[in-house]
């Protein structure tokens, strides 16, 4: 056959499904062609174990709340309409929320074809892909691959997919670790064996961008580890438990029941019910905010949870377009749509990935990431009198000693003032000898509040003042919180005062000591119909639209970053290469009854895990955004959205 001619390089992602990180390693010797493509590599934690929904991820560079395909069995509340993977519902456009990469691909004149690629029989947004290929043999598949690569150029695609069903479909058959699953893995490893040597046969190998991911991994099951929602609630006739990992709890009568549903009822009565219950429920705007489960309506309410645990899945780049021998931190599926589009040239649809987040894995980046414009500035907010003439009714017996402000900025804020990049929010930057504020004049309390600790034993000072450089109209009175017994200082609830108190008392002092030092930048999250991005600020405006005043809201949920120089020998201030932070979004709710709190708050630290975060998720459920100094754009990136998986 004749050897074609490319005036670009093509992309190839090939999708294994249900192939799990540990297998390259447990049976290396088995894998000899996944393991010589082991160029880059990453580790990374699905939230979610639906296949079709993050296979679909990945493509789209959107969450399953945004690009619609929440499970592989769902409901739709709007048209009353059930979808399933084994219906005719699944070939509806209308489930298909964004744009996969092939119509981007399309958009901007490119050619696409899919093979056996979930969501590429369905015409989204009224369109196919240029080439799409299903019903055809699991070993014949590469033979149309060829074909395709074969075309003249004119008429070849420039983006070409192609989807394996194993070793998922034999590891749900007979279990991760049967001699089956082995089977099934040989057989993959041939395949893409068969795939290099046909580009090296057609001198390809060193022309076509080569993708190989996983979708998620698997693990173990058995009835013995199944819980069951009857052992701990007898009365189950008024509702249905969507099985699965991630099970879903969904009201019988449809539609009318969807949204009345007595789910905090439920939740309560399902908690706590034995020691150390391994199953847990949850209403999806107290899940984890890194999971991105919750904006849409086909999303039910109720959750349940087994206990945490993290899944792992693959990533391998090869190909003129990648660095080679180079091992990648993990990272989410979400970012690939963006890698793709960069391999292709093309520009990407808006999505949830960070653009350039990536950059580190090419060779050549093709697109350059800026620190987001600042839309809103700080205001002086400083009083010229030195004593308050208005404490708020709020009585202390000392002042603080202010430092120079500089010398504070670089101690608290040592890599960079927060900005602000939510458009009309008013704020000032208070100095204190302890820490940093960004005072909101509209939120009625600081957006972040920064400081460094050194190695120390922290005696944390909870009296309240009055800060003589914020008026009193843009100030919170105590009197708020102080007659109102489900909220305490800071309108805080209770519980999550004491928790507070316990993670600077204990949990902060062990990671400055472990970390030598840590910057902690904390502050509220305001997300009531939890999109996942900052509730927009609300101004209340008089009958004769001559007086506008705020209003003090209690926030949704709170977050904490901790940073420290990846060098532990070199403090916070003094670091010198790269930093490591770990972030945290934690809610802010009356009570913890998911975690079966113990006055003890032993359970603290647990809790702060589960509700791990990247720093990006922060950014946009804040409106802020963090290390604009010292370190490259390209670094701040990666490290916003870094996942630790402690």
């Amino acid at each position: 056959f004749p050897l074609p001619s490319f005036s670009k390089s093509p992309l190839l992602l090939v999708s294994l499904d249900g192939f799990r990180a540990e297998y390259l390693k447990d049976h290396k010797s088995r894998l000899p062609i996944i393991n010589k493509l082991r160029k880059s590599k990453k580790r990374s934690p699905p939230q979610l174990s639906k296949i079709f929904l993050l296979v679909l991820q990945a493509v789209f560079g959107l969450y399953p709340e945004n690009h619609g395909i929440v499970d592989n069995k769902m409901y739709d509340v709007t048209r009353n309409t059930f979808f399933s993977l084994k219906t005719e519902e699944k070939f509806n456009s209308y489930w298909y929320q964004g744009e996969p990469v092939w119509l981007t691909a399309m958009h901007q004149k490119l050619k696409a074809a899919t093979f056996f690629w979930p969501g590429s029989d369905v015409a989204i947004n009224g369109s196919y892909p240029n080439f799409y290929k299903m019903n055809i043999k699991f070993e014949n598949r590469l033979e149309t691959v060829f074909e395709w690569l074969s075309l003249p150029e004119q008429e070849r695609p420039d983006f070409y997919t192609l989807y394996l069903d194993e070793p998922d479909s034999t590891g749900h058959a007979y279990g991760p670790k049967s001699s089956q699953v082995i089977a099934a893995l040989e057989k993959v490893d041939t395949i893409l064996g068969d795939l290099m040597d046909g580009l090296f046969t057609r001198d390809l190998h060193q022309c076509v961008n080569l993708m190989l991911v996983s979708d998620h991994g698997m693990e173990e099951a058995s009835c013995q580890r199944a819980s069951y929602v009857s052992t701990y609630q007898h009365d189950t006739s008024n509702f249905t438990v969507i099985q699965g990992p991630a099970a879903r709890i969904r009201p019988k009568r449809l539609p009318q029941d969807y949204f009345s549903f007595d789910y905090e009822g439920l939740i309560k009565n399902l908690s706590c019910r034995v020691p150390d219950q391994p199953m847990r429920p949850y209403l999806k705007e107290n899940l984890p905010k890194r999971m991105h489960f919750a904006f849409s309506k086909r999303i039910e309410r109720g959750h349940l949870y087994m206990k945490q645990g993290w899944q792992t899945a693959i990533f391998i780049g090869y190909g003129p377009g990648f660095k080679t021998k180079y091992v990648a931190p993990t990272f989410e599926n979400i970012e690939l749509y963006n890698l793709m589009c960069d391999l292709l040239g093309i520009r990407p649809s808006p999505n949830n990935g960070t653009h350039g987040s990536l950059n580190h894995l090419l060779k050549h980046p093709f697109y350059q990431p800026v620190h987001p414009a600042q839309l809103s500035h700080e205001t002086p907010c400083e009083s010229t009198n030195l004593v308050p003439t208005d404490n708020l009714h709020c009585l202390c017996s000392s002042q603080s000693t202010e430092k120079t402000k500089a010398k504070l900025r670089r101690l608290h804020h040592p890599f960079g003032t927060p900005g602000v990049v939510q458009p009309g929010n008013s704020f000032c930057l208070l100095f204190h000898a302890d820490y940093l504020s960004g005072y909101s004049r509209d939120r009625l309390m600081p957006l972040w509040v920064s400081y460094t600790l050194q190695v120390r034993t922290l005696d944390p000072d909870g009296c309240i003042r009055a800060d003589f450089r914020v008026p009193s109209s843009s100030g919170q009175l105590c009197l708020l919180y102080r007659d109102e017994a489900a909220l305490s200082y800071g309108l805080l609830h209770p519980p999550c005062e004491c928790v507070w108190s316990h993670f600077h008392t204990s949990i902060l002092l062990k990671y400055s000591q472990e970390l030598n030092g840590v910057n902690i930048v904390s502050g509220p999250i305001f997300d009531v119909d939890f999109d996942g991005n900052v509730d927009p600020i609300v101004q209340h405006v008089n009958q004769n639209q001559l007086t506008i005043w705020n209003e003090t809201s209690v926030p949704t949920h709170f977050f904490l970053i901790m940073t420290s120089c990846r060098n532990s020998s070199l403090t916070p201030v003094n670091c010198e290469g790269p930093l490591q932070a770990i972030a945290f979004i934690m809610p802010h709710k009356p009570d913890y009854s998911e975690f079966c709190a113990e006055s003890d708050l032993t359970w603290v630290e647990e809790w702060l895990r589960f509700h791990i975060a990247r720093v990006r998720d922060i950014e946009l459920l804040t409106g802020l955004s963090f290390y604009h100094g010292r370190i490259s754009v390209e670094e701040t990136i990666q490290l916003k959205t870094f996942l630790h998986t402690v």
